[in-house]
C-alpha cells in the first residue's frame, strides 16, 4: 500500500507538472510560432537547443542547471542579487528544470501544427485586415487545437516521469523536492519492492491512459489541417 510519503510524493509531483506545463504552454507557444514562421538563419540553431534534451543524457542537463542555478552561476547570481536565493534544491528549481526538459515535447507538436495550418488562411485573415494577434487568436488557435492537446498532454506526462534531472537539481528533500520517481528509487534502494511496485504500476497506468486517451482523441478528430 501507499504510505503517506508516497502520496507527498504524488502531489508534490503533480504539482510540478502543472506548473511546468504551463510555463511551457505559455513560453513555448510563441517559440513554435516563430521557429515556423522565420526565415532567420537562427531557426536551425534555435531548433537544435529546443531538441536537445531528447538526446543529451538527463544528468549532464541536470549538472550544467545545477552549475548555472547554483551561487556562482551567472542565474545563481542574479537569483541572489534579487533577493531570492538560488533555485538548486528548491521547489521552484524543479519546475525551472523540468521546463527546460520538457520543453520539446510541448514546443515540437506545437510546431508541426503551425506549419500545418498553410499560409493561405494567414492571408486570408490580413486580407480583412485582422491584425497578427487577432489572426492568432481567431484563425491559428482553433486549427491548432490537437496540437496543444498533444503538447499539454505529452508535456505534463513526461515531467511526472523525470528523474536524472531532477535527482541532480532538486535533490531528495522529503516534502521539499522529492518526487515520485526519486521516491520508486528509494523503495528499490531500500530493497521496498512492495511499495515500488506500487508507485511504478500507477506511473505505468497513468502514462498509458493518458497516451491512450490522447490517441483516441487524435484519431476521432474530424480534420485537422
Amino acid at each position: 500500500m501507499l504510505t503517506a510519503a508516497d502520496f507527498a510524493t504524488l502531489l508534490l509531483t503533480f504539482n510540478v507538472a502543472s506548473l511546468a506545463t504551463m510555463f511551457m504552454l505559455l513560453f513555448g507557444t510563441p517559440l513554435a510560432w516563430w521557429l515556423a514562421r522565420t526565415q532567420s538563419r537562427w531557426r536551425g540553431i534555435i531548433n537544435a537547443v529546443v531538441a536537445l534534451p531528447l538526446v543529451l543524457p538527463p544528468t549532464v542537463l541536470g549538472f550544467y542547471l545545477l552549475v548555472f542555478l547554483g551561487k556562482n552561476g551567472l542565474v545563481g547570481e542574479f537569483t541572489t542579487w534579487l533577493g531570492i536565493g538560488t533555485l538548486p534544491f528548491t521547489f521552484a528549481g524543479l519546475v525551472v528544470a523540468s521546463v527546460l526538459y520538457s520543453l520539446p515535447f510541448v514546443v515540437q507538436p506545437l510546431h508541426t501544427a503551425f506549419l500545418s495550418i498553410g499560409q493561405q488562411p494567414l492571408e486570408a485573415a490580413a486580407s480583412l485586415r485582422a491584425s497578427p494577434l487577432d489572426t492568432f487568436f481567431s484563425v491559428v488557435l482553433p486549427q491548432s487545437k490537437a496540437g496543444f492537446l498533444t503538447a499539454t498532454i505529452l508535456g505534463f506526462a513526461h515531467t511526472v516521469g523525470e528523474f536524472g534531472v531532477v535527482l541532480m537539481v532538486g535533490g531528495n528533500i522529503p516534502d521539499k523536492t522529492r518526487v515520485v520517481s526519486v521516491q520508486i528509487y528509494n523503495h528499490v534502494e531500500a530493497l521496498e519492492y512492495t511499495q515500488a511496485h506500487w508507485l511504478a504500476g500507477g506511473l505505468l497506468g497513468f502514462s498509458f491512459t493518458v497516451l491512450f486517451i490522447l490517441y483516441s482523441v487524435l484519431n476521432t478528430t474530424p480534420h485537422v489541417k
